[in-house]
């Protein structure tokens, strides 16, 4: 039988350009087409303009001191700021920290601590986060002492904080404008010197991924691994400088500053965010009215801007692609889009923070079997293969740990070699975790998550599955699929449930649905009906949660399956 393992194609190839290097090109050579337009900010740059914004911080975060190599962090949402920090960081060789725009002082202060970061870059608020506040409850020394002179003895590497803000919340903190006028300090040469120092191998960004259990972990990542996933991804969605980019996820992730920020600045497409947060209808009437022709976000987005669309039908003409990521995808999800949001050519994409993010896509060519089953094929330069529990590689059809090798792998978890050698084996694949099954033609199907995986009585159950058919169901708008433990069946299947408006489904009438079409052991024993899952910022559902929480309102937790559910 056919091994599951698959390689990419070698074409187009590998760009060697720094982050730098690529802005510096596409300036050249569209200077007056957008760039970046910031709609809840009214804000709009050409790439000539833009350019200029970049360098100018570029030359003032060198005049801070920071050297090739230091660490500063970008914590906020959606902003033009935060897209300047990210090439301004580049550009001086400065590896930049992604902080989730959730985080609390907790959370901050391990992030911030684990990456030895020297300067935050903060936002004034968003939803119920003040971020200066925050920071000064981790750092009180931000109160009296002048910006980068701050010395705190939990975090002895920090030394300062800029405000995306007009006046400065307090004494350590620099304004985002008082920041722009230290570029002075930093001479031209200097400037051009440092970026002469810079190779595409070098780290330059850090990523926290936000696991079930355990401490974070920063995937490092370098230049050639995100310039080049951004633009392999847009690359296949045939972007060229007339591609117009609606970005609602957030820039924090690979989603938004990789596959959307650097997607387009490989190919000259303007990026476009609707809203400082994901806001339904500012994303529908930024693709509207800015003549958008592609739109990304993840399944609970795009189902979100779905009933907006019923009710208040905008002009999406101009849109042509998008891509739907960050968790599986619902197959009517899927289908709607294509039909009510003109996104003929949406793809579908897989991966994770790890590998850049991007490992497997579909093509704007596939069927709807493909675009609507399976997240795609290999993607150029890579590997794939699926593995079984003692690392064989499965045969075609059957279900293994999805593996990946090439480019796009991360160069590791920051200052961690211990769970990186876990991550990543000594012949260079990352074990994602992931669960999938791959087809004749090498298009794999992601059936879960390997810790998500429900064994009720010796049958092997993958959410996906009875969550795609509970789409299916015209009351039900989405549906989480997940086991609980079971005395009897060792787990059995629960569903949390999200109703369409107007819409009414009572348990014995979802069950009694599930009876009618698929298998008993798969039909849920424990339902719930929900106005709103609990997600991470991103949007990606948060099923350990709801295990949580199912355990404690069934008193599970109380007969001895707690450690089942925290580790599950």
């Amino acid at each position: 039988m056919t091994a599951s393992c698959t390689q990419g194609a070698d074409h187009p190839p590998l760009l060697t350009q720094t982050i730098g290097e690529c802005l510096d090109a596409t300036i050249s050579r569209w200077p007056n087409r957008d760039a970046l337009v910031s709609r809840h900010q009214k804000l709009r740059y050409t790439w000539k303009t833009f350019g200029e914004q970049v360098d100018r911080y570029a030359r003032a975060f060198m005049a801070l001191g920071l050297k090739k190599g230091d660490r500063v962090g970008m914590w906020g949402p959606n902003s033009a700021e935060w897209c300047i920090t990210q090439f301004a960081t580049a550009k001086a060789g400065i590896v930049m920290l992604n902080i989730n725009p959730a985080y609390r002082s907790h959370e901050l202060e391990y992030a911030l601590k684990q990456s030895g970061c020297a300067w935050v870059v903060c936002a004034e608020s968003f939803k119920t986060s003040n971020y200066p506040e925050i920071l000064i409850e981790l750092v009180p020394e931000l109160r009296t002492s002048a910006p980068g002179e701050i010395h705190n003895e939990r975090l002895p590497e920090f030394r300062g904080a800029i405000a995306l803000a007009e006046t400065a919340p307090a004494a350590g903190f620099l304004t985002w404008p008082a920041l722009g006028t230290r570029a002075a300090e930093t001479p031209p040469a200097a400037f051009t010197q440092r970026q002469g120092t810079l190779e595409s191998n070098d780290p330059i960004n850090i990523q926290y991924t936000s696991g079930t259990t355990g401490l974070p972990k920063g995937a490092t990542l370098s230049h050639r691994n995100l310039v080049n996933n951004g633009y392999m991804v847009a690359n296949s969605m045939g972007f060229t400088e007339a591609d117009r980019l609606v970005i609602p996820v957030p820039l924090y992730h690979c989603f938004g500053m990789v596959m959307g920020n650097l997607g387009c600045v490989t190919h000259g497409a303007a990026m476009i965010y609707p809203a400082a947060g994901f806001e339904p209808e500012a994303t529908l009437l930024a693709a509207a009215e800015e003549k958008a022709t592609a739109i990304y976000g993840v399944p609970t987005m795009f189902i979100a801007e779905l009933e907006i669309l019923k009710h208040a039908p905008v002009d999406l003409s101009s849109v042509r692609t998008g891509i739907m990521a960050g968790s599986i995808c619902p197959i009517e999800v899927m289908r709607q889009v294509i039909d009510k949001m003109n996104m003929k050519g949406v793809q579908i994409a897989y991966g994770q923070t790890e590998t850049s993010p991007v490992t497997t896509q579909t093509s704007p060519d596939d069927d709807m079997e493909h675009r609507t089953t399976t997240v795609g094929v290999t993607q150029p330069h890579l590997e794939s293969k699926l593995i079984d529990g003692n690392g064989n590689t499965v045969p075609r059809g059957t279900v293994g740990e999805y593996c990946t090798r090439g480019y796009a792998v991360m160069l590791g978890y920051w200052n961690d070699p211990e769970t990186t050698a876990k991550t990543i084996d000594k012949d260079g694949w990352l074990h994602s975790g992931d669960l999938g099954v791959m087809g004749d033609d090498g298009a794999i199907r992601i059936v879960g998550r390997s810790k998500d995986m429900i064994i009720r009585g010796g049958e092997n159950i993958y959410p996906i599955e009875i969550e795609n058919f509970l789409y299916t169901h015209p009351a039900i708008a989405d549906a989480q699929v997940f086991g609980i433990p079971s005395d009897k069946y060792g787990e059995e299947v629960a569903v949390w449930v999200k109703l369409r408006p107007g819409q009414s489904l009572d348990t014995d009438g979802l069950r009694r649905f599930c009876q009618q079409h698929i298998a008993h052991f798969k039909v849920p024993s424990h339902v719930k009906f929900v106005d709103e899952f609990p997600t991470t910022v991103t949007g990606k559902v948060q099923k350990f949660r709801m295990r949580e929480a199912a355990a404690q309102e069934l008193g599970l937790i109380n007969k001895g399956h707690g450690a089942d559910l925290r580790h599950a």
